[in-house]
């Protein structure tokens, strides 16, 4: 019996080692069920760009954590040096670090930023200060260009060796690139600060709109570059051009918030989709501006400004509440990322260091500054009610911050066209660099050494309103009594058309009709309302704001 066993088991292993080598002769029968498998070039960038904004929402999260930091040193400088860091040990695992891309900047992290500039934009501060913030924009940034390329020019001329092969149209180039404020650091800085309305919309308002010259002076330039010779024609065209870029890009911004403004009129049944049309509308302008070449920020601008209180009129209070805190949060993460990824471009170089060129160029940024607002305050203060100061003065020109626009732009450069490209790269790395640390790090100690006004927290009442608007009525009619058509005449004309005719085809139902005063009184109430909710003292409510926040449930859904 055991000698049967042992046959038998004999015979087993040999069967199983026949079928052990069958199975190994084919492959396909070696195959099994997958419980586990990982594929991660199908998730790869979703995954990555998800990972990037949970870094960036970290590092703001941990920032404000620290009151000890935030107090000493802006958001912008620390998130600089995560870049940095990032970079530096993507450096040391042996990989490329990522270069802030100028078409993901300028088409997805840039346009966030500057509709939530524009929607919110406090339009009576900026439209009293239009004329200042234009002399600012135009003729500053101008003056800036000018005056940097040609003394950097002679200084090139001047050194021997590697800077004497840079040609003045390239110099004039570099000027057009280092010189235009950026508004990414500029909000990023006065914001921390709490400056007074009147500097913070001087600054921020020049920083929009010298997008225009800077767009127009920069491919003016590379063209010339690029074909060799400048005639008396091609300075002609390029002043055209400065004007078909900025009004070209506020036209076209114009017309998406009027359809903007009339689509809201009809979303009174299918209010989810409500903040939606906000952020399309928006972001077509954006585009449709650049598919032209205008000016997308100017587009943006004009585009928030324009559908803003007919939209508001429009929509629900949930849909308001949603546009204004996805704004938020869209234009909080994009600025987070540019600046993370400045530092992270910054170890990914590449980088050609030169002591002369970049020493020059950080000396002219601030003469070229503050030789230009002085200029220009001088002759703005004559026509102006409201003077400005010499504190004033000094703050418009030390806020004058550089950022990502900037590299983004010298990025773009071609390396056929300019070989110095690199140097020019190093230079205004450097330049941003010393603006958002060195400034941004002393204008805060410099307005409390200076006893610079700040921002006063004042809640507006009706009768402040009425007031308000009792002296605009009254400044208009002596105006139109002494035959001096101002500002207070215009924008009289314009608000009795725009109740007239624009209300009634851009608002739907019977706000259209309704009186300004008592539109004041529901975007206060609204406004109080949402203030009540967001300090979480709403179990703490009286009857009547409970009543008052029912009511307006019902009035907007």
């Amino acid at each position: 019996m055991k000698m049967k066993m042992k046959v038998l088991l004999l015979l087993g292993c040999c069967c199983g080692l026949v079928c052990a080598g069958q199975n190994r002769s084919d492959p396909r029968d070696q195959r099994l069920f997958p419980v586990l498998s990982i594929n991660y070039d199908y998730v790869q960038m979703p995954f990555e760009v998800s990972l990037w904004i949970l870094l960036a929402s970290l590092m703001k999260l941990g920032f404000h954590l620290l009151p000890v930091l935030s107090g000493v040193v802006p958001e912008s400088c620390l998130l600089i040096v995560v870049g940095l860091l990032v970079g530096g040990l993507i450096r040391v695992m042996g990989k490329n670090p990522p270069v802030l891309d100028s078409q993901l900047f300028f088409l997805c992290l840039l346009p966030p930023i500057i509709l939530d500039a524009g929607y919110f934009l406090p339009i009576r501060p900026f439209t009293e200060n239009a004329g200042t913030i234009l002399t600012f924009a135009v003729l500053g940034t101008l003056w800036n260009v000018f005056f940097m390329g040609a003394v950097l020019y002679g200084a090139c001329r001047l050194e021997a060796g590697r800077l004497a092969s840079v040609d003045l149209l390239s110099c004039l180039l570099f000027g057009s690139i280092v010189s235009a404020v950026d508004p990414v650091a500029v909000l990023a800085v006065f914001e921390e600060i709490h400056i007074n309305e009147l500097l913070h919309i001087l600054v921020f308002g020049e920083s929009l709109l010298n997008d225009a010259v800077t767009v127009v002076l920069y491919h003016l330039f590379e063209e010339f570059a690029h074909a060799g010779e400048v005639t008396v024609g091609d300075v002609f065209l390029g002043v055209v051009c400065f004007f078909v870029v900025a009004l070209g890009g506020v036209m076209v911004g114009g017309v998406y918030g009027v359809l903007a403004a009339f689509t809201s009129r009809f979303t009174s049944h299918t209010r989810v989709i409500e903040p939606l049309f906000v952020f399309l509308y928006s972001y077509m302008a954006y585009l449709s501006a650049e598919v032209f070449h205008l000016s997308g920020i100017m587009a943006l601008i004009a585009c928030g400004v324009v559908m803003r209180p007919y939209v508001e009129a429009n929509i629900s209070h949930k849909s308001y509440t949603t546009i204004k805190y996805f704004l938020k949060m869209w234009s909080s993460v994009s600025e987070t990322l540019i600046f993370i990824f400045l530092g992270v471009s910054t170890v990914a170089g590449p980088h050609a260091w030169n002591w002369t060129f970049v020493s020059i160029t950080i000396v002219l940024c601030l003469l070229s500054r503050v030789l230009g607002v002085v200029g220009l305050t001088y002759i703005i203060n004559k026509y102006r009610m409201v003077k400005l100061s010499g504190k004033d003065q000094f703050i418009v020109a030390y806020g004058g911050l550089r950022g990502a626009i900037a590299f983004s732009l010298a990025f773009l450069l071609s390396s056929d066209d300019f070989p110095m490209k690199d140097m020019f790269l190093t230079a205004i790395i450097t330049v941003i660099f010393f603006t958002v640390f060195v400034q941004g790090m002393t204008i805060r100690p410099l307005v409390e050494l200076l006893a610079v006004k700040k921002k006063k927290k004042t809640k507006c009442s009706i009768n402040e309103e009425i007031h308000t608007q009792f002296l605009e009525h009254l400044l208009a009619g002596i105006e139109g009594v002494c035959g001096h058509y101002g500002h207070h005449h215009w924008r009289h004309k314009l608000d009795r058309f725009n109740k007239r005719y624009i209300r009634r085809c851009l608002i739907g139902g019977e706000r259209s009709q309704e009186p300004q005063l008592v539109s004041f009184y529901n975007k206060m109430e609204l406004k109080q309302a949402l203030m009540l909710l967001e300090s979480n003292s709403s179990a703490n409510l009286s009857t009547g704001d409970t009543a008052k926040l029912i009511k307006r449930k019902y009035v907007y859904d």
